[in-house]
């Protein structure tokens, strides 16, 4: 019996064994043709895992599945395939494919807003990327400022590189500006007329004296009888002398007129009137004086008056410091009458004397310099400046740098309107050439050539722009600080909130804002009074722009000036004005019937003046009318309550106060409030009013009446019954221009 299980036990072994030299044949075979499709057909063979007893043993003729012939057959050949491929391929061959990572450009104080659109992701991935960070995401927010730690870490995170973004360095820019040249040898000067400015206070007669010297009607011309302008006029006395004379404005509107009329001069006739005295714009013209440190003479207007005290006008000076030579000091006082021509002469004489002590010389030869008194837009001049020359000679052909303006002379006018072929120092021209408008107050130089010139005015053009880039930067950093400070008040009340729940909940705070900004600007626009400015010359405009820095309205009504210029009122102009729903005003300027046509149709309205007083008045009148009005309570009477009674109407209990008119009337009719102790307690209609058990319309003075009120009041022993009628009425505003 153990004999037949030994033979039965090495029978199933036989058969085993030829079961796996079957397996292990079939899967050499299958290997064989792998190998071979892999290096005759160059197809892709499906991968063949051996079993973990073929992997074992490296040597598969040692094995017992070796001794089949077949088998060993096939397993040699899968050998030979195998080691010959290798001996080919050598070591296995890496595509080289780099994977390019996506390089950030950093920079130190980066924002999480800007780290994400540096890295062209949205924000929640730069807070996913430091999510695993002991960074508090809580605290984070658009505008927080990222440390250098962070940044690097969010890119790492985020499979990408870094590098650093390049700082570029502005250059600065190599100055090109014109400049003075240097003083000229006390050899080469020669004498020249003396600038002398006439100042004072608004009509204590400054042009009328002019007039005067010059036998010509000025003052008789000017819009309102004041002057507007600076005037600058060469007078040639009777005895040969000649006189540079500018007439600046006495308005209290044209004090930089003054200012710089007082900046270019060398000699200040100071007007005071004898039966005014001392007056507001006297004073700021001797402080322009003392500011430009120029001697003054003093003309003492108007002695012909019966009421004239011209001891009274030195006496008052003496406390500002002008001291005239009665009372010890350096002061020359004539006494004058610019109407009847009296002591003109002797004006000029002082003048002329003064001139010759001071020794005024100049240079007349050279490059030119000047000073830009008043500028204008002529129609068939173009841009045309008024000017002094200080140095050198004027000639047609210079080319000339004032500002950001440059020209070519082309022509020269003296002050008649006759033309000049030149200009020495002291001279007042008019200059035609401009390729654009300069400012009044511009320095005036000569510069070699156009390409100079050009050279020049953009170079300022830059100097401009790089301060006009470092005051907004400033406005810039303000700003975000104030808002820096306005979101982190905003968001301390979700401070215990994560960083999607805090946005979330803070978008549903501010949603309302959102609603209500199209009502917001409606009405900021409903109270905005947008407006144009047209004027004669550059002056003029000056003075007006200096009159609307004044406005100190804007919580009333906002004043938004839209355009400023010089020349007449033009077609752009209304289009512009229809564009922002402005207002077009014009100084001293015209408008043509064609354009009056367009801004007609347009509903445009142009509104041109002659006084700057009566155009400051005309846009106060303006923005008042911008101004909701207002409703005022004119009390028509008052009653007082004495007696209570409760009357029943129909179903329901109505009570009924029994009253005494004390002043005034009651009218059913109007509106009615209840005081208490001064206190208003109600305001509505009467329901009844009865005199006598008779319903009327109006009690008077001292009658006695019964009234119930619509509404749920109760009366109370003393109370007060007011009727008053509501008046609407216009706003004005607060804006006090100063005169």
């Amino acid at each position: 019996m153990w004999k037949n299980s030994h033979s039965k036990l090495n029978m199933s072994g036989k058969l085993l064994s030829k079961l796996k030299q079957l397996v292990w044949y079939t899967t050499a075979c299958r290997q064989l043709q792998a190998l071979y499709c892999e290096r005759i057909l160059k197809t892709s063979p499906a991968v063949l895992i051996l079993p973990s007893s073929c992997r074992k043993s490296a040597n598969f003729q040692s094995s017992s599945y070796a001794t089949n012939a077949f088998a060993s057959c096939a397993f040699n050949q899968m050998r030979t395939f195998s080691t010959k491929q290798t001996k080919n391929m050598g070591k296995p061959k890496i595509p080289n494919v780099k994977q390019a990572k996506f390089e950030v450009e950093i920079k130190q104080g980066m924002t999480v807003a800007e780290l994400a659109q540096a890295m062209n992701k949205d924000i929640d991935h730069v807070y996913e990327a430091l999510l695993h960070t002991t960074l508090d995401l809580d605290s984070l927010e658009p505008d927080s400022i990222l440390n250098e730690e962070w940044i690097k870490e969010a890119i790492k995170k985020s499979g990408m590189k870094y590098k650093w973004a390049k700082l570029t360095e502005s250059k600065v820019k190599e100055n090109k500006d014109a400049q003075k040249r240097p003083p000229a040898d006390p050899s080469q000067l020669v004498l020249r007329p003396p600038v002398v400015t006439i100042m004072g206070h608004v009509d204590h007669g400054k042009t009328t004296l002019l007039d005067s010297l010059r036998k010509t009607q000025v003052a008789a011309m000017e819009a309102g009888g004041i002057t507007q302008h600076i005037g600058a006029f060469l007078v040639q006395l009777p005895s040969g002398e000649k006189i540079t004379f500018l007439d600046t404005p006495g308005h209290a509107a044209f004090s930089a007129m003054r200012a710089r009329g007082a900046l270019v001069t060398d000699i200040v006739v100071l007007v005071v009137a004898a039966d005014d005295g001392v007056m507001k714009q006297t004073i700021e013209s001797i402080n322009h004086a003392k500011t430009a440190k120029v001697p003054i003479i003093l003309a003492i207007n108007k002695c012909d008056k019966h009421e004239a005290n011209p001891e009274r006008v030195k006496k008052e000076l003496l406390s500002y410091g002008v001291v005239c030579e009665e009372y010890g000091g350096d002061v020359q006082a004539v006494h004058i009458s610019a109407v009847k021509g009296e002591n003109i002469m002797a004006l000029a004489e002082a003048t002329v004397a003064l001139a010759e002590m001071l020794e005024l010389k100049a240079d007349p030869k050279g490059m030119v310099e000047g000073i830009v008194i008043e500028s204008r837009t002529d129609k068939g001049k173009g841009p045309v400046t008024t000017a002094i020359i200080q140095r050198g000679t004027l000639k047609k052909g210079c080319i000339l740098v004032a500002g950001k303006a440059w020209a070519k002379v082309r022509l020269m006018y003296d002050e008649n309107n006759k033309g000049i072929t030149q200009a020495g120092p002291s001279t007042p021209v008019e200059i035609v050439g401009w390729k654009n408008l300069p400012s009044a107050g511009d320095e005036i130089l000569e510069v070699e050539s156009e390409h100079r010139a050009r050279e020049v005015v953009e170079f300022r053009n830059y100097v401009e722009g790089q301060e006009k880039m470092q005051e907004d930067q400033q406005i810039i950093d303000v700003k975000q600080k104030e808002h820096r400070e306005v979101y982190k008040k905003e968001r301390e009340g979700f401070s215990h909130l994560t960083w999607r729940q805090r946005r979330a909940a803070m978008y549903k705070a501010n949603k309302h804002l959102l609603a209500s900004r199209p009502k917001e600007k409606a009405e900021k626009d409903q109270f905005t009074l947008p407006i144009i400015i047209k004027g004669d010359v550059d002056g003029s405009v000056e003075a007006i722009m200096g009159i609307l820095d004044t406005y100190d309205a804007d919580e009333e009504c906002e004043l938004d000036v839209v355009y400023v210029g010089v020349g007449d009122i033009s077609e752009n102009d209304v289009n512009l004005a229809e564009t922002f729903s402005g207002i077009v005003y014009g100084f001293n300027v015209d408008v043509s019937k064609a354009v009056q046509q367009i801004a007609a149709k347009k509903g445009i309205q142009i509104k041109l003046h002659k006084v700057i007083y009566k155009l400051v008045d005309d846009l106060k009148e303006e923005l008042c009318n911008k101004l909701p009005p207002t409703v005022e309570e004119n009390e028509i009477g008052k009653a007082s309550v004495m007696a209570i009674f409760n009357v029943t109407v129909g179903k329901k209990k109505v009570q009924v106060a029994g009253c005494r008119v004390q002043k005034g009337h009651l009218e059913r009719k109007m509106k009615f409030k209840l005081l208490r102790s001064g206190d208003e307690i109600w305001k509505g209609s009467l329901t009844t009013l009865k005199h006598h058990k008779d319903d009327v319309q109006s009690v008077k003075t001292g009658m006695d009446c019964g009234v119930s009120l619509d509404g749920d009041i109760d009366f109370e022993p003393g109370d007060e019954l007011v009727c008053f009628k509501e008046v609407e009425k216009q706003q004005v505003i607060s804006w006090d221009p100063g005169f």
